[in-house]
This record gives structure tokens, C-alpha cells and sequence, in this order.
């Protein structure tokens, strides 16, 4: 009898104690589902705001899709709807009205807080604009057709995915042909000072504020763990290029600590 080879596992995040990718995704979706109440808050304490920016920056990377007067974009893993939000304003700063935002997360309480923010009544309600629609779905089985969208994003969420693979193949399948693709994601600092400085604060100082102030301490312990453990800068590039995107390319942030990759589908 020959030996049959076994595949080797797909690459994706593993909670502690998760043994499939079934798993996973459950434990991510009930981990985001009880942080969501603070889930802003420690955001914008534990990044010095520097979250917003980073949030700004995607969107404004991609200004030329956002003019376009008939843009659909699709924001995945939108948490609680920051990086959608700055999507839409960027295309409202544009002059655009009419691009279509749409946003998609598959815990609930977080769609919840999206939506509230989103409907929030606008500063000038003369240049408000059609509005962000919402749907509560899995990123590796999204409820769209293929080539529905010019644009697709992710602000870290990626990360949190049971399949990395998967995703980067689902992404794919709703762009249209000359459709882009923006990931952000935390990366680890090689620097000899900030590297291991960055490391003290990612994997002792936050995780016990994080905890304190969720009080869900787990949520907290698993970012600096998943950080480790996601793919190089350069790895996720060649995983991209695999998955049939091309013109890949990504820029660090903040000394290293964030990249936005970028990719198009042709």
C-alpha cells in the first residue's frame, strides 16, 4: 500500500484550545461578540488614536475607485464600522454621493454598533449620502455575486480569518476586473530598539489594559498572539500573488507596526 500524503494545513488563525477551523471561527465570533461594548474605546486608547489615521490613510489610498460615480465597495470584517465610515467620507470628500458602501462582519453585536454609528445624523445633512448598507455574514462565504464590487477591504480583520487562503480567494471572486484589494494589518517591528520595545508594550502592558477594561482578558492575550503568529509583510505579498491578484504591493506604518497591502485583480 503507497502512502498518501497529507496536505499540510491551511494557514489561519487558531485560538487557544481551537482544534479545526470550525472552531476557530465560533471562538473568534463569540470573542468579538463580548468586546464589542468597549470595543471602540480600547481601540483608540490602546493604539494612542493612532488607529484613526491608519483607518484615513486606507481610505484615502484609494481615492481613485472612490470618485469613480457608480463604485460599489465592500468593507469585510468592518467590526464596528470604522474603516466603512472613512470609505464613505473619502468618497464624500470627493464629491461622491452615489458610490455604494457596503460593510459585512459576522458578529452581530458588532454589525449592531456599525449601524448606529452610521445612521447617526450627519453634521450638514445636505451632503449626506445614500447610506452604508449592512450584512451579517462569514468572510470566507459572503452573500454576494462574483464581480459585484471595485473595491475590497479589510482593516484588521484579516487576521482573525480560519483561512487565510480562503479569504484572499473570496476577495478575489467579488472584485470586477480592474478592482482593487486593501488589507491592513498589524505587523511586528524588526528595528534593535522599537522592535523589542514594541513587543514589551503588544505582549505585557496591553494585553492587561485591554483585559481590565473589557474585562475579557482572553480577547486581549489572543492580539499579540495572533500578530505572532500571521504572516510576514512579505509572506502575505506571496500569498496574494498566489491567489491571482496582481501589481501586489504593501507599505509599513508607524516604524513597522501596520502595513496596508494592496492588489488588483486584472
Amino acid at each position: 500500500m503507497g502512502i498518501v500524503a497529507v496536505p499540510p494545513k491551511l494557514p489561519g488563525t487558531r485560538p487557544e484550545g481551537a482544534q479545526n477551523e470550525g472552531e476557530s471561527s465560533a471562538r473568534i465570533r463569540q470573542m468579538f461578540s463580548d468586546i464589542a461594548p468597549r470595543y471602540d474605546l480600547l481601540n483608540h486608547l490602546l493604539s494612542l488614536s493612532l488607529d484613526r489615521v491608519w483607518r484615513r490613510r486606507t481610505a484615502a489610498a484609494f481615492d481613485r475607485i472612490l470618485r469613480g460615480p457608480h463604485a460599489r465597495v465592500l468593507d469585510l470584517c468592518c467590526g464596528t464600522g470604522d474603516l466603512t465610515l472613512a470609505l464613505q467620507r473619502r468618497a464624500e470628500k470627493a464629491g461622491n454621493r452615489s458610490a455604494a458602501i457596503f460593510g459585512s462582519d459576522f458578529a452581530h453585536p458588532m454589525l449592531v454598533r456599525a449601524s448606529q454609528k452610521s445612521s447617526a445624523p450627519a453634521a450638514k445633512p445636505e451632503v449626506r449620502s445614500r447610506g452604508i448598507e449592512y450584512a451579517e455574514a462569514d468572510a470566507l462565504q459572503l452573500p454576494f455575486a462574483d464581480a459585484s464590487f471595485d473595491l475590497v477591504t479589510a482593516a484588521f480583520g484579516f487576521r482573525n480569518l480560519a483561512i487565510y487562503d480562503a479569504g484572499l480567494r473570496e476577495m478575489f471572486r467579488l472584485l470586477r476586473p480592474g478592482g482593487e484589494v486593501g488589507i491592513l494589518e498589524f505587523a511586528e517591528p524588526t528595528g534593535a530598539l522599537f522592535g523589542p520595545l514594541y513587543r514589551f508594550y503588544f505582549r505585557q502592558i496591553l494585553p492587561r489594559i485591554g483585559g481590565a477594561v473589557s474585562g475579557r482578558g482572553f480577547a486581549y492575550s489572543y492580539l499579540p498572539a495572533s500578530v505572532a503568529k500571521f504572516p510576514a509583510p512579505d509572506d502575505l505579498a506571496a500569498m496574494m500573488t498566489r491567489a491571482g491578484f496582481a501589481n501586489v504591493s504593501f507599505k509599513c506604518w508607524t516604524g513597522g507596526t501596520v502595513a496596508l497591502h494592496r492588489g488588483q485583480k486584472l
